[in-house]
Formats: C-alpha cells, sequence, structure tokens
C-alpha cells in the first residue's frame, strides 16, 4: 500500500479554497481508477487523461488500483485543473517525486502530458498566499496573471518538466511579477477626441464619468449613441490596483482573460445582446455558477443597447447590482456573490409620435 498527498484548489465565485488530493495505491487486478470527494464528469474524466500523459510522458502506468480522494469531500470538486496535482499524487505513489508539501499543484493535462491553462488562476494564486504555500506551480499560460498575487510562481509546459523542478527545484526560477505598474498599450483604438460635434452628449458623459452615474441615451438611429457609450472608457480614472486585482479576477474565473496576459489595466466595456438571458447578465448556469455580463462589467460600463428590447424579467434583475455593487447567487449546497459595481448606459430611439 502507498499513500501520497498533494495540494490543489478549487474556485468558488472568484474565491479559491484549498483542496487536498490523497492518492492511495493498492494491489488490484482489475488495476481500477476511482475518484472520490464529489467530483463532477471532468474531473471522472481526468483518468483517461492521466494514464495517456503518464504513459506518454515516459513514467509508465503503475499495475496497482488507485484511489483518489478530493478533500473535503463535502464540496463539488469541477473543473479538470485536478489533472496535474492527481497526476503527480500517483508518480509520488509510485517513488518517482519526493514530497509536495510546499507546492499547490493546477493544470489540464493534455494526452501527450502538455499542460493546458486554467480558469481562476490569480484567484487560486491568492489562495495559495494565503494558506502560506510558499510555492505554486500553474500552466505556462497562467503565469504572468498568478505572479500578481506576489507568491512564487513556476510556469510549466509539460509534466515531465513538473517532476525535474520537484527533483531539482534549484534549476528553476520564479515567475518575474509583471505588476500594475508595467501597463501595456492600449488594445482599444476608440478615443473620446475623434468625437467631433455632439456637444451637449459629450458633456453629459463627462459629468457621469466624474461622478459614477447612469445614463440614459435617446436619439434616432444613426445619431451617434453607441459610437459614445463605446468611447466611454476612455474618460473614466484609470483603475486602481485593487479594482485592477477585481477585476482580472472575475475574468479569470470566467475564462475571458487573455492568454498571457497578467493585470488588467483597462477598464472593461460589456455590451450584451438584448436576448441575453437573465442568467446570462447577472450570471450563474448549471453546475458552479458563472459571472454574469454585470460582472464582467465590474468597474467598468454596461452598454444596454435597444433598451426596450431587452425582456422585462432580464432588466428587473438589475435591481441588486445597481443597488448594491453585486450579484448573489443562491444554491443548494453554497451561496456565492460576485462583484458587479459598473456604469449603466442605456440607448434607445425616441418614442414615435402620433
Amino acid at each position: 500500500m502507498a499513500l501520497f498527498r498533494t495540494r490543489s484548489a478549487a474556485v468558488y465565485g472568484i474565491d479559491a479554497h484549498l483542496i487536498d488530493v490523497e492518492v492511495d495505491m493498492y494491489p488490484s487486478a482489475n488495476r481500477d481508477f476511482i475518484t472520490v470527494g464529489m467530483p463532477d464528469t471532468a474531473v471522472r474524466e481526468s483518468r483517461e487523461r492521466i494514464k495517456s500523459a503518464l504513459i506518454n510522458s515516459g513514467f509508465g502506468y503503475p499495475s496497482k488500483g488507485v484511489t483518489i480522494n478530493l478533500a473535503p469531500a463535502n464540496v463539488r470538486k469541477e473543473g479538470a485543473g485536478f489533472d496535474l496535482p492527481m497526476a503527480l499524487g500517483i508518480l509520488g505513489a509510485m517513488g518517482t517525486v519526493g514530497s509536495t508539501d510546499e507546492h499547490l499543484l493546477v493544470g489540464e493535462l493534455s494526452l501527450d502530458g502538455a499542460i493546458r491553462p486554467i480558469r481562476g488562476a490569480l484567484s487560486i494564486a491568492a489562495c495559495a498566499r494565503k494558506q502560506g504555500i510558499p510555492k505554486l506551480v500553474v500552466p505556462a499560460d497562467n503565469a504572468a496573471e498568478a505572479a500578481v498575487a506576489g507568491t512564487h510562481v513556476f510556469g510549466m509546459r509539460h509534466l515531465t518538466e513538473v517532476v525535474r523542478f520537484l527533483q531539482r527545484p534549484e534549476d528553476f526560477a520564479p515567475h518575474a511579477v509583471n505588476g500594475h505598474a508595467d501597463k501595456a498599450e492600449p488594445s482599444s483604438s476608440l478615443d473620446f477626441r475623434d468625437v467631433r460635434g455632439q456637444t451637449t452628449a459629450k458633456r453629459a458623459l463627462e459629468v457621469a464619468a466624474a461622478g459614477g452615474h447612469n445614463v440614459l441615451l435617446v436619439g434616432p438611429p444613426g445619431s451617434g449613441k453607441t459610437m459614445l457609450a463605446k468611447r466611454l472608457p476612455v474618460v473614466l480614472p484609470p483603475l486602481t490596483f485593487p479594482e485592477a486585482l477585481e477585476t482580472t479576477q472575475v475574468h479569470s474565473v470566467a475564462g475571458v482573460l487573455a492568454s498571457g496576459l497578467g493585470l488588467m489595466t483597462e477598464r472593461p466595456f460589456r455590451a450584451p445582446h438584448h436576448s441575453v438571458s437573465d442568467a446570462g447578465l447577472i450570471g450563474g448556469g448549471s453546475g458552479m455558477p458563472r459571472p454574469g455580463e454585470v460582472s464582467l462589467a465590474h468597474n467598468g460600463v454596461l452598454f444596454l443597447d435597444e433598451l426596450p428590447e431587452f425582456p422585462r424579467n432580464v432588466l428587473e434583475q438589475l435591481r441588486q447590482p445597481l443597488e448594491d455593487g453585486s450579484v448573489t447567487l443562491a444554491r443548494a449546497q453554497m451561496t456565492l456573490s460576485f462583484p458587479a459595481n459598473f456604469m449603466l448606459v442605456a440607448a434607445m430611439n425616441p418614442c414615435p409620435c402620433k
């Protein structure tokens, strides 16, 4: 019998919680691979990815049964980010790697052993720092994002590279922090200064931006309502570090953060179509709730074009975020909150005269 433990993390809302990955290897003619601890479908399917990744990386697969427990067992585990700690737990039980008590590991494995990016790397890095775990191993594409949290982050591209790191840590250096001070060039070519005319509308948007007020733009089609709204984030104040950190966390958890990006430096602009559902606007979905458009617009602008076309039940969902600056989603096992502090800009055509 061989027992080995690694540590990982699961994201709930925009916060991550520590998960112990316990691996028990025992003699079995059937070579069972059992995962317990309320895993979802993606976690249960990891056994096929792990087997192929271990064999194709040259480590082989033991001719024994394997039972993996994801603790605490009463909390649902979701996503493929547990592939890497589970695979290293098997290698530890085989005697290939030593103790990983100083490491927190996350990553999805491909069949050849390559490590794919995951959601919520920044939240996981913040969890590692809070729990006092000195070293965080993440996919290379998530390294810049995770390093913002201020812990020692090691970005890895392949399972064999992680094994070498655990065997010879002195050969690896942590990822350099690319913080808020290192601003990238603005990705948007839209600029408020390009607007000619529209003096009254521009003045109204400037006042709204200065005071953080919501705006309703009324005018005929083609009068420039959408054009002005898209340029509003340019005149908003720059993101502070806490704002940038929280905004990046939301986009990371939602899986829409650009690969290789560290900290977001531009205020988000979200413009959902009027056919959006209430779950798409507020957040939710099956399984673990995901952030909606109001949370993706956190610290930025939410633009609702053709406001009367939105379903009434969807618009009524905006009451809580407009009043509280957050969204609370209740589920049977937990209640999650997502930040949703944004400027609401709505546009509509004037009512026809009779």
